[in-house]
C-alpha cells in the first residue's frame, strides 16, 4: 500500500496539475477555472488527516449578513469541504479526510469538488459582497473606453 504523499504526488502527476511542495507534506495546488480563472488550494498531510484549504475570495466589502448567510445555505449540499472565514474574514473552503481514505478516487472527488465550488460561487459571492466596488470599476472603465468583458457577468448590476 502507498503512503498518502505518494499517492497525492502520483495523482497530480497523472492528472497533470500545477504544483508545488513547500514542504514534503504539503502540496500547493493551482486549479484552473472558468468563473474564477485559478484557485489555489493547499492539500496538507498531518499525523491522522488530509487537510484541504482552497481561498475563494478575500473579505467582502458590504452585505457580511447576506454572504455569510449564502455560504451556511450552500454548505449544507457540500461534499467533503465546506465554506468558512478565516481571523480577517476571507472566504476559504476547508476540508479533513482521514489518511486511510486518501486514494486516487477520493482526491478526484475532493479536488474536483474543490473546483467547482469555487468557481460556481465566484461570481454569486462578487455580486453579494462587491456590487458597489463592480459597478464603480464598471464606470471607471466606460469613463476611459476600457474593455467590460471581464465585467459581464454582472451587467445587470449596471442601472
Amino acid at each position: 500500500m502507498l503512503d498518502p504523499v505518494s499517492i497525492i504526488e502520483e495523482f497530480l502527476e497523472s492528472h497533470d496539475l500545477e504544483f508545488e511542495r513547500s514542504t514534503p507534506n504539503t502540496f500547493l495546488l493551482t486549479l484552473p477555472g472558468e468563473k474564477k480563472l485559478q484557485t489555489h488550494c493547499a492539500l496538507i498531510i498531518g499525523d491522522h488527516s488530509l487537510s484541504i484549504n482552497a481561498f475563494v475570495i478575500r473579505k467582502p466589502d458590504e452585505n457580511l449578513a447576506e454572504v455569510h448567510a449564502w455560504l451556511l445555505q450552500k454548505n449544507a449540499s457540500m461534499y467533503a469541504v465546506t465554506f468558512a472565514i478565516n481571523e480577517v474574514g476571507d472566504i476559504f473552503l476547508v476540508g479533513r479526510l482521514p489518511l486511510t481514505a486518501v486514494s486516487d478516487q477520493e482526491l478526484d472527488r475532493i479536488i474536483g469538488a474543490v473546483l467547482q465550488y469555487s468557481d460556481s460561487s465566484f461570481n454569486p459571492l462578487l455580486e453579494l459582497g462587491f456590487a458597489t466596488a463592480i459597478r464603480r470599476e464598471w464606470a471607471w472603465r466606460v469613463s476611459r473606453g476600457e474593455s467590460l468583458a471581464n465585467l459581464a457577468a454582472f451587467t445587470h448590476l449596471i442601472k
